[in-house]
């Protein structure tokens, strides 16, 4: 009975160690995965920045598409911007924002002053966005916090001056949801 029981329990005990190793096994292999995905991952501070900036573009982007052209010029009051010339801004704004980190210098096209009509000025606001990616496609992890010259000649960090575009962006967005609800249009980012 002793023999047997010994010879049981060494079952039991070599069970444990093969799932133990199993286990320590997963554990190893999911660490190695994990950090393979950080290492795709290569620049975290870049990569949030554009995420935030992209929903940005994104909902832009699409109130640019509800908007019809006999509403293109309508304002709330004579005092502020139509939707077409908020949206013309927008688009200069990602010149001279991107432009410190594209170029090294703030580009101003004029659009607000020159694009009127729907068709132009979507235009110009998805090459200004096509521009605004390239800049982000510049920033690294060794030069993000980089300064450059910005506003008024002082320096600002690239991914910085980034962000401040989205920020830019998301305040007229802001604008925009009013204006499209004051015309019963539903914005992009309340959509389902």
């Amino acid at each position: 009975m002793r023999f047997s029981r010994k010879i049981y329990m060494a079952k039991i005990v070599a069970k444990r160690i093969r799932i133990e190793a199993m286990t320590v096994k997963t554990i190893l292999c999911g660490l190695v995965l994990s950090a393979a995905a950080f290492a795709q991952a290569a620049n975290p501070l870049v990569d949030g920045s554009k995420s935030i900036y992209s929903g940005t573009k994104g909902n832009i982007l699409k109130s640019a598409d509800k908007i019809s052209d006999d509403l293109w010029s309508w304002r709330p009051t004579p005092d502020v911007r139509s939707f077409g010339e908020l949206f013309a801004h927008i688009a200069d704004g990602q010149y001279e924002f991107c432009g410190p980190v594209a170029e090294g210098k703030i580009v101003d096209k004029g659009i607000e002053k020159t694009k009127k009509s729907k068709a132009e000025v979507v235009a110009a606001l998805k090459e200004g966005f096509a521009y605004c990616d390239a800049a982000y496609g510049k920033i690294t992890a060794a030069n993000a916090a980089e300064g450059l010259p910005f506003f008024n000649g002082k320096p600002m960090a690239r991914i910085s001056i980034m962000d401040f575009n989205a920020a830019h962006n998301m305040e007229h967005y802001g604008n925009l949801v009013t204006y499209m609800r004051l015309n019963k249009i539903v914005p992009p980012s309340s959509a389902k």
